[in-house]
């Protein structure tokens, strides 16, 4: 995975959250065969956990490398330069 799938975790673990948060504290319904409430706790817990592992994401999927390879010829009118640049992630 790349760094714009972790930010993509991350908006939507910052949603669940929210959402968790809303239905936890600031809703004052009361039902029969559904608490409102416990959803609320588990988004909330549900939420973190996506933003953890989307920080890990972040921080481990962005590394990568890159190589620069620079030659310099002699040509009958002069000199030729040719760079050529690798690109590759780490496992």
């Amino acid at each position: 995975m790349d760094r714009n799938s972790g930010i993509g975790l991350m908006t939507f673990g910052i949603v669940l959250v929210v959402v968790g948060a809303v239905m936890r504290f600031a809703v004052s319904a009361h039902t029969h065969g559904f608490n409102i409430h416990t959803a609320g706790v588990i988004l909330l817990l549900v939420g973190i956990g996506i933003f953890v592992l989307s920080l890990l994401l972040i921080a481990l999927g962005g590394r990568s490398r890159s190589t620069t390879r620079t030659d310099v010829r002699e040509t009958p009118s002069g000199q030729e330069r040719t760079e050529q640049q690798d690109d590759w992630r780490t496992p």
